[in-house]
């Protein structure tokens, strides 16, 4: 098939472009990071060779606008030999246009300097979260691999995964999540985690560690020191989590102290704040204690920090500027920042770092820490792969996603489906004749699955948004549409739907609840007759639980996280 064609001028433009950017690398003999010899003589050698403004560019990880590099993103490039770049959303519905931008970028970053690669990141957790697009894999998701409990399956969610970012030339994962779903209230991490049991999270976050590994995809655990006990969402605010040391030490950092053992190669640290460990608001991204004294002396991480996206808001503390936030951020310890923008190439946040990096003995030696430790994982997993012959494989591209990969989520959306109450034997539901049934939700694949189920079926879709309440109109509407039916099949999916579903509480009917992501929602339905969990709104989660709705298979997954009833909450 081959990638979409291009028309003249932009084909000239792009072989132009690459062209000039491969040029002048080629020309003058290859570049010092592609040299022979021992990783660290040649960390050494970079150290010394590169210019300042080349060397502090390195901790600099910086997204870009558009689905093609901006003139702005390749001045840094070209100007700075940038350490990497992150690939958003906005950047990644198509995945050709996606791969071609990449591949232009690594070949800019190639004659730049002493051609050292990209790291190119992405969040490609799986299930929710998923920001590279296209053809890519609707995974079942982490709370799904939870409910099979297998760290095959996570294993091989982590290699399927990688495997296809990978092709497309991104090199670094922000994954696996492992935060501890301890809290019903973290909205944000939900069915991003694995368990809320630590155990089983840092066993299955371990295996899919070691699947990316096996598809050259640099692993990134987040969101330490952990985000499974937050209530609130750290994009908007900063969450203050009151746990002490010695429950984080035993809960959330066990992940850590697992994946840290078998040599994670870089780590990214969350916007949350930990006012009774460390006795201020400071978020544990601007924190020494948690960059420095835990993570490096404690608990022994030798690989990359990276902050979580500066520019969310809870990364703002005191009175601090943004640049200077992003100078606290290195001289707290981590060794990159993430920011979503691009910043002008000589704006305020390269000065003021830059200028405390020229003036501060020890600021530049913090700098130059965190360069090696960049410099050492690039060697490790970029040496062998981001050349200047780097191109993406279209015959790689076109086979996303693999027959193999297919089959595979399809099962391990069957083997994580799980029954949490059956009232009267509801489930298997087969309908009498004559009874109404409706299907109620906010998803048109829910629809579509369950109408090949339940095709005499009405319908009843609403929105998704706002998620974390309902509008007034789709209460009445829902509780209108109810009235005529006799068994409801209602998906349950956010804060949303469950306020929707809570305007039936008095149905003298059946109501058989589909849950997908987290199914903690079901602790406050009480009253609902029989409820399954799937974990994912991937048409594999809703074609398997409409399977089990119907008695094709009985479903053996294990609930992965605890669902307590409100009143049984600290």
């Amino acid at each position: 098939m081959g990638f979409p064609p291009l028309s003249a001028k932009k084909s000239l433009f792009l072989l132009a472009a690459a062209l000039l950017c491969a040029a002048p690398g080629l020309a003058q003999g290859e570049p010092l990071f592609w040299q022979q010899g021992p990783h660290e003589e040649i960390v050494q050698k970079l150290l010394q060779a590169m210019p300042d403004e080349e060397l502090l560019a390195q901790v600099f990880l910086v997204g870009y606008e558009k689905d093609r590099p901006t003139p702005e993103i390749m001045a840094w490039l070209k100007g700075r030999s940038i350490g990497g770049i992150k690939i958003f959303g906005w950047n990644a519905d198509n995945i050709y246009t996606l791969a071609d931008s990449i591949a232009l970028m690594q070949k800019t970053a190639y004659a730049a300097g002493q051609g050292i690669p990209l790291f190119v990141a992405t969040d490609q957790e799986g299930g929710w979260v998923r920001h590279v697009r296209g053809a890519t894999s609707v995974t079942p998701g982490n709370l799904a691999i939870g409910a099979s409990a297998r760290p095959y399956d996570a294993y091989y969610s982590g290699f399927y995964i990688g495997q296809e970012i990978r092709s497309l030339g991104v090199n670094m994962n922000f994954a696996p999540t492992v935060d501890v779903y301890t809290n019903p209230l973290a909205h944000v991490i939900g069915p991003r985690a694995f368990s809320s049991d630590p155990v089983l999270t840092g066993t299955l976050a371990l295996a899919f560690y070691k699947g990316q590994d096996k598809a050259g995809v640099i692993s990134t655990a987040k969101h330490y020191p952990g985000h499974g006990n937050a209530e609130g969402d750290s994009h908007g605010i900063l969450p203050k989590i009151g746990d002490t040391l010695d429950t984080l030490w035993k809960r959330d950092l066990l992940p850590y102290r697992l994946l840290i053992s078998e040599k994670i190669p870089a780590i990214l640290s969350g916007h949350l704040s930990f006012p009774g460990i460390t006795g201020d608001t400071r978020p544990a991204s601007l924190s020494p204690y948690f960059s420095r004294e835990l993570l490096r002396e404690k608990l022994g991480f030798q690989g990359i920090l990276i902050t979580d996206d500066l520019y969310m808001s809870g990364a703002r503390w005191g009175s601090l500027s943004f640049p200077e936030l992003c100078v606290e951020a290195l001289a707290a310890g981590n060794d990159m920042l993430m920011l979503s923008q691009t910043p002008a190439l000589n704006d305020s946040i390269w000065n003021a770092v830059y200028t405390r990096y020229k003036n501060d003995a020890r600021f530049r030696e913090r700098i130059r820490e965190a360069v090696g430790r960049i410099l050492r994982i690039k060697l490790t997993y970029l040496k062998k792969t981001e050349g200047p012959a780097f191109s993406p494989s279209h015959a790689e591209i076109d086979a996303i996603p693999t027959e193999e990969s297919r089959a595979f989520f399809f099962d391990q959306a069957n083997r994580s489906l799980t029954l949490i109450k059956n009232s009267a034997n509801l489930i298997p539901y087969n309908p009498r004749a004559g009874e109404k049934v409706l299907l109620a939700g906010q998803h048109k694949a829910f629809m579509t699955h369950g109408k090949k189920r339940y095709p005499t079926a009405e319908e009843f879709l609403f929105s998704y948004e706002p998620f974390y309440f309902s509008r007034k109109e789709d209460r009445a509407a829902f509780k209108q549409a109810a009235r005529s039916a006799d068994t409801i099949i209602f998906c349950l999916s956010n804060p949303n739907s469950l306020e929707v579903l809570q305007e039936i509480k008095d149905f003298k009917g059946k109501v058989i609840v589909l849950s997908i992501l987290t199914p903690v929602y079901l602790a406050e339905l009480p009253w609902v007759d029989a409820s399954i969990a799937a974990y994912s709104w991937s048409a594999d989660s809703f074609k398997a639980a409409f399977a089990v709705l119907r008695g094709d298979f009985v479903p053996e997954g294990k609930l992965p996280v605890e669902i307590k009833p409100p009143e049984e909450r600290r």
